[in-house]
């Protein structure tokens, strides 16, 4: 069966002839070089070119990163050798390295060393600490010298290819070669070195079409490749894969396996000739160049092959090595989160296929590695063969005896017992398995779910899935697709009486066998459920939970990692990466519990539980609770501050707000408190609240809508002395104590604003508040406060100046009575009183001011008469007696008065009025028995 090998574009660059590549181990980035004398740097990640360097006019051949000095080095055309920071760009130097082309630059990965090939068939030895001193030279090769290579096993050797067909094996400070490899018909163009632990092998590629792989340790060629049609121009054996990369002039990029040397596929973007092939160690990316561009594709899975069962026992595949560590040695109150665990590590042996997975059986009795096509078997302690067999897919089911294997996008067989039970063949195809309570099998129509027993559909589902998980109960599931995930519920009984009542079954299975319990837009990267809740780890690097429609970070990863499990009775959730390194989270199996119980609406477990959860996970609980809508069970659980609040007033519950609130001291909290006791008619709680808070503005408004004048005093004397003079002003304002209005916009320096107020409102005061109007402006201006003007001074400049002096004495009056609330309708709004006309028809009418009035404002009779000069006779007692019946009808309107009393009034003016009073007397209501209608007096009137 062919490798599983997953192929992704990640990166088209087109550009001018690209002669050399390489990845940098820490960013993102691709280097290239290219023919026309320019250096370039691609974000493989933005797909953004991020720098560029012109080195010369000739082509640069050679072009390589030198992380740990953050340099790259190039060599070209022109015989030089040159350096560059990449960071900022600057070149920081360039020596004659060669007397020909420079062809192939290689780094040494520990010394401050670099290898430079040439053609003039020799090779050098730069050590860029002692200021790139030629260290030394090799000789030996009768042609051009193509690349060369530095055994990454042993640093001090390194192998060449030349176009004298050959390839040489060298020693640092020999300046003979150890040996030479022929058996190339042509020259040879490209060397790489095995990477991998068990294998001392080479590989080369030359002009005659061939690939051959050499055994440097029997110097003997082990095999040939043979397909390309044209010269072989660059070959690596990837780091990480089980495979061989070869890049040829025909346009093509061949891999190949590296232990069966089978071709697996053939890349041809359509460039034209391929001149370079870059790789890195623990990335599965590689760089392609080629005449027109270059391209970086990314291989296979970056997760790594590991597995851990519920003891703690993880075993994961190290290239084609098995290894364990068990996490039972740790001191776990020792372990910091997120922190790389000290794990013991045994070698198992080594493993018949390349593992690309590895998972235990859920009892961890067993452990199934797959790769190449087939899958492995093995108990899980010894690590002895228990069955075998080719699968292009492999999962387990629920029960541990159990599993099924994909053979082909037909066909599915099931197992048990290590037995075949039985094959089918699915009605859509099957391009992947999921394994759990139910079988899942992905095809062009969606996700069908089938039962295990019978192999009967259970429910198709129109999705995608890209993976599926169980809870261990069987009761939940997550289906995961590229960009969100479904939680499910499993309806067994739905099931059970469907297959009583066929006409419940449709061609997509039982409809009501899920149900929905949510969607989440975001791509899981690995999960696992642990109770109710689904662990994962996300595309952005966060190691999440989902329970009940919740979900709760753990932590935010500084890398991609990668569940392996989660042991309950550490109270850690436990994560590797593609390093092989594992760390470890602290996440409470209590609090899981609890939310496990509450989602299952269990609260009698949930009270028992609660208990054990520590103090410093009870909000999280709490913040858990409100979402589930218990906001009072929140209130009872939570142990922030905060938070009770939050809820309390929430809840409405004020006898708990208050507490919190007092205990604070905040604002913000009496303010929020203020507004609850407001809204449930506690005005006294929310007058408190307000003090408390300082909030003058909210005070004012309470107490202006209750109409409560004592208040409003007490706000404006503490307004005053807390600064807040706009609530001050406002309050004494409201009472119509102007006085101190205006005292409190001169002691807030707001003297133009004052000089207005006194002008509209106390103009008896205008004279004071301009004369310090004019010292403070004169500070500013001299001549602008000179032009400020004095009424008393220039009384031509304000009309009716006089007169709005009356009025002002008029007005204080008015404000110190009380008005009655009832009366408001009746009262004119002082928006539409004009205080100057009232003035002067008062004066048309009478002066009032001195006057005296009886208690029902009725001028007292004979009073005016006898403080005029020369006195009138008084009214005759006819008429006294008459105004006093009057007086007792409370009929309303002013007693006529002589003449010369009133000035301005004329005598039509009195006899109208005095006909109008007449027309509305009752004369039948008026008593007239002690009246003598022949008294002869009254007939001569």
């Amino acid at each position: 069966m062919p490798l599983r090998l997953d192929i992704k574009r990640r990166l088209t660059a087109r550009s001018d002839r690209v002669k050399s590549c390489d990845l940098h181990p820490t960013e993102q980035w691709m280097l290239v070089s290219l023919y026309n004398g320019n250096v370039h740097i691609w974000n493989y990640e933005s797909q953004q070119l991020v720098k560029s360097f012109e080195v010369c006019d000739l082509p640069v051949r050679a072009a390589v990163f030198v992380p740990r000095k953050n340099w790259v080095v190039t060599g070209s055309d022109d015989m030089q050798v040159r350096v560059f920071n990449y960071n900022t760009l600057e070149r920081l130097n360039a020596f004659d390295a060669h007397s020909d082309y420079v062809r192939s630059i290689a780094v040494h990965p520990t010394q401050p060393f670099i290898l430079t090939s040439s053609d003039d068939m020799l090779i050098k030895l730069w050590n860029w600490e002692k200021n790139w001193v030629c260290q030394q030279v090799f000789e030996g090769h009768t042609h051009y010298v193509m690349e060369v290579k530095v055994n990454p096993k042993d640093n001090n050797t390194f192998a060449s290819a030349s176009l004298d067909k050959t390839v040489k094996v060298w020693q640092l400070g020999s300046a003979q070669p150890n040996f030479t490899l022929e058996g190339h018909e042509k020259g040879v163009n490209c060397v790489d070195y095995y990477m991998g632990g068990d294998k001392p092998y080479l590989i080369s590629g030359a002009d005659d079409r061939m690939v051959k792989i050499w055994d440097y340790q029997n110097k003997t060629c082990v095999q040939t490749l043979e397909g390309h049609a044209q010269n072989i121009a660059s070959v690596s054996f990837h780091p990480e894969l089980p495979i061989i990369l070869t890049g040829s002039e025909d346009g093509t990029v061949k891999i190949w396996h590296a232990n069966t040397y089978r071709l697996e596929t053939t890349l041809n973007y359509g460039l034209e000739r391929v001149w370079s092939i870059g790789v890195l160690r623990g990335s599965n990316n590689v760089a392609l160049g080629y005449d027109e561009g270059a391209i970086l594709i990314k291989l296979g899975r970056e997760e790594p092959a590991m597995s851990m069962d519920a003891g703690g026992k993880i075993i994961w595949a190290k290239h084609s090595e098995l290894q364990q560590a068990s996490l039972k040695a740790l001191e776990k109150e020792e372990i910091q989160d997120g922190e790389r665990l000290p794990l013991a590590v045994k070698d198992m042996g080594s493993c018949e296929v390349y593992p690309q997975t590895v998972q235990h059986n859920p009892n961890g009795r067993f452990v199934v590695v797959c790769g190449d096509g087939e899958y492995i078997i093995y108990t899980a302690m010894a690590l002895r063969n228990k069955s075998f067999g080719s699968a292009q897919e492999f999962v387990w089911a629920a029960d541990s005896s159990e599993y099924a294997v994909r053979e082909s996008s037909s066909s599915i067989k099931l197992f048990k017992n290590f037995k075949e039970r039985k094959s089918f063949k699915p009605e859509f195809g099957a391009e992947n398995i999921f394994g759990g309570a139910l079988l899942g099998v992905k095809s062009v129509s969606g996700l069908a779910f089938y039962d295990w027993e019978t192999q009967e559909l259970v429910r198709r589902i129109e999705i995608q899935p890209r993976a599926v998980y169980w809870s261990e109960t069987g009761e939940l599931c997550c289906i995961v697709t590229d960009e969100s995930y479904f939680v499910l519920k499993y309806q067994p009984d739905a099931v059970a009486a469907a297959a009583e009542n066929p006409e419940k079954i449709t061609e997509d299975g039982i409809e009501d066998a899920f149900d929905v319990l949510g969607e989440v837009s975001e791509t899981v990267k690995t999960g696992l459920w642990v109770g109710d809740c689904f662990i994962y780890t996300n595309s952005v690097n966060r190691l999440n939970y989902y329970v009940g429609g919740e979900i709760v970070t753990v932590s935010h990863l500084d890398r991609t990692m990668y569940l392996l499990g989660y042991i309950p009775q550490d109270n850690r959730l436990y994560l590797g990466d593609k390093e092989l390194n594992v760390v470890s989270f602290q996440l409470l199996l209590s609090v899981l519990e609890y939310q496990t119980a509450v989602m299952r609406r269990d609260f009698d477990t949930a009270d028992r539980v609660l208990p054990t959860v520590p103090k410093e996970q009870r909000t999280r609980v709490a913040h858990f609770l409100e979402k589930q809508g218990f906001k009072k069970q929140a209130l009872a659980v939570s142990s922030d501050a905060e938070h009770k609040f939050d809820l309390a007033i929430q809840l409405g519950d004020l006898e708990n707000a208050y507490n919190l609130a007092k205990e604070s001291a905040s604002e913000q909290k009496w303010k929020q408190l203020a507004e609850l006791a407001t809204s449930q008619a506690k005005f006294e709680l929310a007058q408190q609240c307000l003090h408390e808070a300082q909030d003058h503005g909210g005070l004012l408004l309470l107490a202006t809508a209750a109409g409560n004048a004592d208040m409003v005093t007490k706000l404006g004397i503490q307004a005053d002395q807390a600064g807040k003079h706009n609530v001050s002003f406002l309050s004494y304002f409201l009472l119509g104590d102007l006085e101190r209005c205006l005292e409190i916009l001169l002691a807030s320096n707001r003297v133009p604003e004052a000089a207005f107020f006194a002008r509209t409102y106390l103009p008896s005061e205008i004279s004071r508040v301009v004369e310090l109007w004019r010292v403070q402006l004169g500070k500013v201006n001299e001549k602008a406060g000179q032009s400020l003007a004095d009424p008393k001074d220039y009384a031509n400049l304000f009309p009716d100046y006089a007169a709005s002096l009356q009025a002002q004495q008029m007005l204080a009056g008015e404000r110190t009575k009380v008005i009655p609330a009832e009366d408001w309708k009746d009262i004119m709004a002082n928006y539409e009183r004009k205080p100057l006309e009232e003035l002067n028809a008062l004066a048309d009418e009478e002066d009032l001011i001195d006057e005296p009035l009886d208690d029902k404002d009725h001028p007292i009779a004979g009073a005016v008469e006898e403080e005029l000069e020369g006195g009138e006779p008084s009214k005759p007692e006819e008429e006294k007696l008459l105004d006093d019946e009057l007086d007792e009808l409370d009929i309303i309107g002013e007693p006529s008065k002589p003449e010369e009393v009133v000035a301005g009034i004329t005598t039509e003016d009195l006899e109208a009025e005095l006909e109008m009073d007449l027309d509305n007397l009752k004369l039948d209501d008026i008593d007239t028995t002690d009246v003598n209608l022949d008294d002869e007096e009254l007939l001569e009137d």
